[in-house]
């Protein structure tokens, strides 16, 4: 089982405010195969920010230009969970992925390595299990079209994990 990832920030720096994190489990040889619930978590703002994590004034600009409910789901306060919550839930999550997915390979995972060395915790996952989603849709051609729900975390990981599994079935691909 893969593991595809998003994170919703404040910012763009590897020490980015995390405001909503989603992940789903899928099986990227079967299209056909139902994906899990999912992990998703609204994250404290407020103890990041403690923490000195970044905050930028431009990306807090561009949150303003989103829609009213895309904005009130990445930056309402109600419930946020602790970094600590969090980082057991994801830990946990991530037990016996076999592939760990990003969009880009330095932003989601780059931002999630720097607050899990900034906690003092070893991250979850070993290096060499890391895939870059991007940059195999864009070799094979992403034919994915804008959802709803557009910057959610959640609802942007099932859009990437649909399209690496058309994706590998279109080009029959048998390693990742």
């Amino acid at each position: 089982m893969d593991i595809m990832l998003d994170l919703e920030t404040l910012a763009t720096s590897p020490d980015s405010v995390i405001l909503t994190f989603g992940a789903v489990k899928f099986n990227p040889f079967d299209p056909d195969s139902d994906m899990d619930q999912g992990l998703y978590c609204r994250i404290n703002v407020d103890e990041q920010i403690a923490l000195g994590r970044h905050v930028d004034d431009g990306t807090v600009a561009w949150w303003g230009t989103q829609s009213d409910e895309v904005r009130e789901e990445a930056l309402g306060e109600h419930d946020r969970v602790s970094l600590e919550n969090f980082t057991a839930e994801l830990n946990k999550f991530v037990v016996g992925a076999n592939r760990i997915w990003a969009q880009g390979p330095v932003f989601d995972i780059v931002i999630l390595e720097n607050l899990y060395r900034q906690l003092k915790k070893p991250t979850p996952w070993p290096y060499y299990l890391i895939r870059d989603s991007r940059t195999l849709l864009k070799a094979l051609g992403d034919t994915r079209k804008g959802g709803a729900l557009l910057h959610n975390a959640l609802a942007d990981c099932v859009s990437q994990a649909q399209a690496i599994q058309n994706a590998v079935s279109r080009y029959e691909l048998k390693e990742l």
